[in-house]
């Protein structure tokens, strides 16, 4: 499966929205459900798809769908 696939999957599976929102603009303001225990959920869903471990800086700041592929990119993931 596709990495971006993978990740799109995961975002709409935990934040509890469809692939079509998903998109450059997509922020933690846009989605109410993407609180704290969403976030981690994310992350930790993120971590064991794509077996990497996330630095605390990385998940303070990964606040949004852009960046969080930036994030994973850093992490030697291919998009």
């Amino acid at each position: 499966m596709e990495n971006l696939k993978k990740y799109n999957d995961i975002f709409c599976r935990v934040m509890n929205v469809n692939d079509s929102a998903l998109n450059e603009k997509f922020t933690f303001k846009d989605a109410p459900q993407w609180d704290s225990v969403a976030h981690l959920s994310l992350i930790s869903e993120l971590e064991d798809e794509f077996d990497v471990l996330f630095d605390s800086e990385d998940i303070l700041h990964y606040e949004s769908y852009l960046n969080g592929i930036k994030i994973l990119k850093r992490y030697g993931v291919e998009f």
